[in-house]
């Protein structure tokens, strides 16, 4: 693997000044003995206590899940815990519920950011519980399962939606054959030549970071790794590993097109995935000591919110022409491909763009079993503009990761509803910026997200 590091100033980081290590107690409190002969009430768990049971019951569910802790940089003894009790699923399903009843009886404290973190607790112990039940053998439709899982269902578009998308990329490549061919030999013409892949990448980095730190306040010391990987289901994976640290790997199974290495530096990188946990790792962590955002259990809601703001924090790193000026002057000659073409390769992928949501057609048909892999392959192929190996590789994502895939279209667009509804419009670049910096630095779930 090769890799490279992207830093900020090299202050040493201290670690993370969390007092409590020990692993006891695991369920909510309950009345002694004594206490039901007396008459006295037990008392009554702190958010602190919750929020450590909490924890406990992700890393306890991620011995079951092989996927389902993204990361966690708590207690080193409490994910041992939970690999030498290895809990059952009837044992955290019970404990989920005792801790959802506790929570449901906490009043809504008066501030605003500690209200957000009673919801974000509720929510997520929520979609543990149904995650619980699918392991458990529940079959669930897709549109239910993303509802429990990310608290939003994508909308159901009809065949004819990408068929007048189509209809404009037909003329747009005329010729006889399927469109997707066509489409697939335009596209060859700005695939990223091996050679070139790293050095466009370090350039895509750099870029995104320095719009990133010029406008929001990133804590020293934080960096990343990039390594580039091979047989993954997917094309770019942020790893964090706390400390204000993250793994990058980059999927080098199929073509790098030019756009992808602005796309993943920033959907990665900045402002994306690291900018979204060294800022909750920094300020609800370390300066809150809320240990609950020391774990990240992916099939969550927080993980709508992360890919919503990840995919929505490329266009405010590079708004509009801002983004074809930069390709045009600086990544396409480092790629060794003809700068000329850049206007006209990004006015296609602004086109294509627009058939984002055929992937959530096909997964949903495919995981509600009305059609099989290869017929959700050639779904892809057809509506969604996906080359056969392309194609093969989106449907075996959707065989690891689920109704997943709606984070990244449906929470794109509901980051971008709810930050222009705040004033961040695209015509207010500061205050889009201000606003993104306040989304990724909160604990807001997407029902936060819902306009009135």
């Amino acid at each position: 693997m090769k890799s490279l590091v992207v830093a900020t100033a090299c202050a040493a980081v201290a670690g993370m000044s969390l007092a409590r290590t020990g692993v006891e107690p695991s369920t909510p409190q309950q009345s002694t003995p004594q206490q039901r002969a007396t008459g006295q009430r037990p008392k009554t768990p702190t958010m602190e206590t919750i929020a450590e049971q909490y924890v406990k019951l992700v890393l306890a569910l991620g011995q079951h899940d092989g996927g389902y802790v993204d990361a966690y940089y708590g207690p080193p003894a409490w994910k041992e815990q939970s690999e030498t009790s290895k809990l059952s699923l009837s044992e955290i399903a019970a404990r989920a519920a005792d801790l959802v009843e506790t929570l449901g009886r906490e009043r809504l404290p008066s501030g605003e950011i500690e209200g957000l973190r009673l919801h974000y607790l509720r929510g997520q112990l929520s979609a543990l519980r149904a995650r619980v039940r699918m392991l458990s053998g529940a079959r669930l439709s897709f549109d239910q399962e993303s509802q429990a899982l990310y608290d939003a269902v994508a909308p159901t578009l009809p065949e004819s939606h990408f068929r007048q998308i189509l209809d404009r990329l037909e003329q747009r490549f005329p010729g006889t054959g399927p469109l997707v061919e066509r489409y697939d030999a335009f596209r060859r013409a700005f695939v990223i030549p091996p050679a070139r892949l790293d050095e466009v990448f370090r350039i895509a980095i750099q870029a995104c970071a320095d719009r990133t730190r010029a406008h929001m306040a990133l804590p020293a010391g934080e960096k990343f790794t990039v390594e580039y990987v091979t047989n993954k289901p997917w094309s770019g994976y942020n790893w964090y590993q706390g400390n204000l640290r993250s793994l990058i790997q980059v999927n080098t199974d199929l073509p790098i097109y030019i756009d992808r290495a602005v796309d993943l530096a920033c959907h990665e990188g900045y402002p994306g995935h690291h900018a979204y946990n060294v800022l909750l790792e920094q300020h609800l962590v370390k300066e809150r000591g809320w240990i609950e955002f020391t774990v990240y259990p992916l099939f969550s809601p927080q993980s709508l919110i992360a890919e919503g703001t990840a995919n929505f924090g490329i266009e405010v790193a590079f708004p509009g022409e801002q983004r074809l000026a930069f390709e045009r002057s600086v990544l396409f000659p480092a790629a060794g491909l003809d700068a000329g073409r850049a206007a006209e390769y990004y006015e296609t992928q602004a086109l294509v763009d627009q058939l984002a949501y055929a992937g959530n057609e096909a997964a949903r048909r495919y995981l509600d079993g009305r059609i099989d892999a290869a017929e959700a392959a050639a779904w892809l192929e057809r509506y969604a503009l996906m080359p056969r190996a392309r194609a093969v590789q989106r449907v075996k994502f959707f065989d690891q990761y689920r109704s997943y895939v709606i984070n990244y279209n449906l929470g794109k667009d509901m980051v971008r509803r709810y930050i222009e509804a705040q004033g961040g419009t695209a015509a207010r670049p500061a205050e889009r910026w201000e606003e993104f910096h306040k989304l990724i630095s909160s604990p807001r779930l997407p029902s936060g997200l819902q306009l009135q």
